[in-house]
């Protein structure tokens, strides 16, 4: 899941974290414009109020002669409460000077009208009121306040709006998010269990545990990974098969041509039949190395018996068997056995393969009068594991082909000695069924040093 834009964590997220997000922001503006309708609704209320009582006390003031006075009843509050009133014509007739003149449209209302608007750069709420005296004019008075405290009032009310939706919100997002990992968890658990899976590892996947919808794909997988075993079985089959097929005509192949050397021939003749016997050797080696290979892979190797075994006896008998092969090359082939037993629990057949080409390659690329060094030990202080090492003083490989010669077919640039490019695959293939680790390290007197290091397996019961 790793590419974002396809990612089904990423497209989930955003599709429900999106609606929440506007749903906050949603919340956020009508909340906005409840709070400031309940905010205003009670101040209209009272400002109303106070106009009309203005009114009446002017209009009581009037008939009775004394509408001066009106001033000092609302003085004590000018800053938060201004007001005017003014005839029918527009003159005015009584004011505290905080107010504008009303306009043209005012005097021609029926009815109290409330609105908002700003005198010498502060913002009012203002209410205009149409009287009617008992003589039949009309007076319109004007009242407002600054609307500070409304919108102290609104934000208040806000607050106790939004800051509860927004808990939910984050409450309902953490939800989401807890939600989704726990429901991402058996494919969470599913990647991890196939990333873990050796390479070679085609058994199916198991769909108990995933969920209904996922189940399908797991069939669909299962399905290529049995049609896969299928047709590498069926690989495996034929190069065992054909391997095994000619073996028998490379050998006839080379006997005829060393018969044929026999004879007396002409000296071109001779190095025909020396190059056919060479050519022949090296194809049975070929066929060798295949069959090795076939007989070392993990399906082929499945009903194989695992026991444990002393790996410093097994190791000592192939570095004699090699010991003419390496003579007759002129290299010094040594042989530094561990003082106690080193278990290894596996197949002796595969280990002996697996030594057999550690020493083949060995033999191979270290140059005449050179030496090869094969070594056993028992490390305690690791956790008991035992090891193997194979060094040389050939070329050495570089750092960069380290990696790569456990590859099938695999050859190292530059290199004309003879092989296959089997016998380092067969060694990976050994240590991948045994659980064991392999390093390649310099040699002390440069070349390689392959170093195989097994698993714990104690000091009890080994086979002598």
């Amino acid at each position: 899941m790793q590419d974002d834009a396809l990612s089904l964590r990423h497209q989930l997220v955003n599709w429900l974290f999106t609606p929440l997000f506007l749903l906050l922001l949603f919340s956020t503006v009508t909340g906005y414009m409840a709070a400031v309708s309940l905010s205003n609704k009670p101040y209209d209320l009272v400002l109303l109020e106070r106009a009309k009582l203005l009114a009446s006390r002017y209009v009581m003031n009037l008939e009775n002669g004394a509408a001066q006075s009106i001033a000092p009843i609302f003085s004590e509050d000018a800053r938060a409460f201004r007001y005017s009133v003014h005839a029918a014509n527009g003159r005015k007739l009584a004011s505290n000077g905080l107010l504008p003149s009303p306009r043209p449209v005012d005097f021609n209302q029926k009815q109290p009208q409330l609105r908002d608007t700003q005198f010498k750069g502060e913002k009012l709420r203002l209410v205009t009121l149409p009287v009617i005296r008992p003589n039949g004019k009309t007076i319109l008075v004007q009242a407002a306040e600054p609307v500070q405290a409304r919108l102290v009032l609104g934000r208040s009310i806000l607050g106790n709006i939004v800051i509860p939706q927004l808990i939910f919100i984050v409450i309902a997002g953490i939800a989401v998010w807890i939600g989704l990992k726990r429901g991402f968890e058996p494919l969470d658990r599913l990647r991890r269990a196939v990333a873990t899976r050796p390479r070679n590892d085609l058994r199916p996947l198991d769909e108990t545990r995933a969920p209904g919808e996922v189940r399908p794909l797991i069939q669909e997988v299962n399905a290529l990974i049995a049609r896969l075993q299928a047709m590498m079985d069926t690989q495996r089959r034929f190069i065992a098969d054909a391997a095994h097929q000619l073996r028998t005509p490379f050998a006839g192949l080379k006997a005829q041509a060393e018969l044929a050397k026999r004879e007396q021939v002409s000296e071109p003749v001779r190095d025909a039949l020396e190059r056919i016997c060479v050519s022949s050797q090296r194809c049975s080696h070929l066929v060798t190395q295949l069959l090795t290979l076939a007989r070392n892979e993990p399906e082929a190797r499945r009903s194989a018996m695992m026991e444990l075994l002393d790996l410093n006896r097994i190791s000592q008998a192939i570095a004699a068997h090699w010991a003419p092969d390496a003579l007759q090359k002129n290299i010094d082939i040594g042989f530094e056995a561990a003082e106690i037993p080193c278990p290894v629990k596996g197949d002796e057949a595969s280990l002996r393969d697996l030594i057999d080409n550690l020493i083949d390659n060995a033999i191979r690329y270290t140059p005449s009068g050179g030496k090869i060094t094969v070594r056993v030990g028992y490390d305690s202080v690791d956790h008991g594991s035992t090891w193997l090492e194979v060094e040389d003083n050939g070329p050495g490989i570089p750092l960069d082909q380290r990696e790569r010669v456990f590859e099938r077919f695999h050859r190292i640039p530059g290199n004309n000695q003879p092989g296959s490019g089997l016998g380092l695959a067969i060694v990976q293939e050994v240590i991948m069924r045994h659980g064991a680790q392999v390093e390649i390290d310099d040699g002390q007197e440069g070349g390689s040093l392959f170093r195989i290091r097994f698993p714990h397996q104690g000091q009890s019961d080994v086979r002598p």
